[in-house]
């Protein structure tokens, strides 16, 4: 069985299809140059297939050898730039659609839904909705909100409750750095996203979330980002700056070991580095469907991945996503 973590739809009710007279909404059609999404002024071309319909989603996955999946939003759909009032309805709009297609699909599909993460108390009552009531596995979220990082106090009580209801958080990057320059080269995704992810991940490590909560699921997206081949750096800075110091009671290396990680590192070396670091069962196998970022076929890498063992192979393909998202 392969199961695949890392995989976005555009649910249909959120669509301007569902509702043409709200211009908000992304719209989403083909034609001859592909799938196009218009959204916030932009028309957006980089999702090469099939982003809304569940049965042409599935059929998709069945070429690329994938026997189930894990649905989570687009995040360009978080919602973190809207008044809360819309965000809240933005983002049960997307987790109603997501609990529909689980109820449809189960067992081969479950899905992480969202929350609007500039308020905490509007994020833990829809996190709570979410896992007790739609039964999703948990929410995804992004690197960053309107600038303010993960480690930051405002989302302590968004932590306490993930790790009381035992939710999976999958981590994807949102903007944040690189600036202008970004706008060159496609820069904003093949370097912006993985250096938001390396970024997010040691706040959180160096503000202590992972020591307060050592329980929490967390899944960081793109092999973790830059951050895995840089810990040894965050470990050196633990080890001369007493500033590194103030909320972690071990080396950064320690608590990096307890995120999960998926395997769209698009480089067998890069890849095997990450599960030699952290463990195969840390690692699990992700797409980023159905982006021109991700994998057409993502379980070519693990499978054609020399020196692994067959037990690791599973675990990583199959096992560890069992395990975690009860397929």
């Amino acid at each position: 069985m392969n199961i695949d973590i890392h995989a976005h739809i555009i649910v249909p009710e959120i669509t301007r299809a569902a509702a043409p007279d709200d211009a908000w909404r992304p719209h989403v059609e083909w034609g001859d140059n592909g799938q196009i999404i218009e959204f916030g002024g932009r028309r957006l071309n980089s999702a090469l297939r099939e982003f809304v319909d569940i049965e042409t989603i599935l059929v998709e996955q069945d070429k690329a050898g994938v026997d189930a999946i894990v649905l989570t939003p687009w995040s360009s759909l978080f919602g973190y730039d809207l008044d809360l009032d819309k965000a809240v309805q933005v983002n049960r709009i997307q987790n109603d659609g997501l609990a529909k297609i689980v109820a449809q699909h189960s067992p081969r599909v479950a899905a992480l839904g969202t929350v609007a993460l500039q308020d905490s108390d509007a994020a833990v009552a829809e996190l709570e909705r979410a896992v007790t009531e739609l039964g999703l596995k948990g929410v995804e979220i992004g690197t960053n909100v309107n600038g303010v990082y993960l480690g930051d106090p405002q989302f302590r009580p968004f932590w306490e409750a993930a790790a009381r209801l035992g939710a999976v958080v999958q981590i994807h990057p949102v903007p944040g750095v690189g600036g202008k320059i970004n706008r060159e080269y496609y820069l904003w995704n093949v370097f912006g996203n993985p250096a938001e992810t390396a970024l997010a991940a040691a706040h959180i490590i160096f503000s202590g979330v992972l020591e307060a909560y050592p329980n929490l699921k967390i899944c960081l997206f793109h092999g973790g980002g830059h951050l895995p081949y840089q810990i040894g750096r965050l470990d050196r800075a633990y080890k001369v700056r007493r500033e590194t110091q103030q909320h972690i009671s071990a080396p950064p290396s320690t608590y990096l070991k307890r995120f999960y990680f998926d395997t769209v590192t698009h480089s067998p070396q890069a890849l095997a580095y990450l599960i030699d670091l952290v463990g195969a069962g840390q690692v699990m196998m992700g797409s980023d469907y159905p982006f021109d970022m991700g994998y057409d076929q993502p379980t070519q890498i693990v499978k054609r991945l020399p020196n692994l063992s067959d037990d690791a192979r599973e675990m990583i393909l199959s096992r560890n996503a069992r395990q975690l998202f009860g397929f």
